[in-house]
């Protein structure tokens, strides 16, 4: 009995039910809101010399791009903690991020894309499994 205690904690799979496998996706998902929202706040409001970087980098209609970066970054890393619509919000940080570490920090060596990686990465991760027990979404699919 002991031996397979030993095994299921160094090897064993972490279920959705267990409690420190929500409590440790609720850390994961506030602190990557809350680390996201201030790169989104510090665009607002967009001003012209992002909307010419955006543009310089090719993205379509530079204006709408500059914009949906800086509120996907803020309003979407809020959502992201709050776990409020939390796919929708981590789908917009990904398209985001992936444009930072594809377009934006193409060219750059990877410690310059890194953080822009690990963002994209992580969103990825709440687009697929959503907000967790402990986010905001839990209550309105409850009703």
């Amino acid at each position: 009995m002991q031996s397979r205690t030993l095994a299921s904690l160094l090897c064993g799979g972490i279920t959705p039910a267990r409690l420190s496998a929500d409590l440790a996706l609720t850390l994961l998902r506030v602190t990557t809101g809350l680390l996201m929202a201030p790169h989104g706040w510090g665009k607002l409001p967009v001003s012209a010399e992002l909307v010419t970087n955006v543009g310089a980098m090719g993205f379509p209609v530079p204006t709408v791009s500059a914009w949906a970066a800086a509120l996907s970054e803020f309003i979407g890393g809020l959502l992201l903690a709050a776990g409020l619509f939390t796919r929708i919000s981590a789908f917009m940080i990904a398209c985001t991020m992936a444009g930072a570490v594809l377009v934006a920090h193409a060219g750059d060596p990877l410690s310059a894309r890194e953080m822009a990686l690990l963002y994209l990465v992580i969103s990825i991760g709440f687009v697929v499994h959503g907000s967790g027990r402990f986010g905001l979404d839990r209550l309105a699919r409850s009703r």
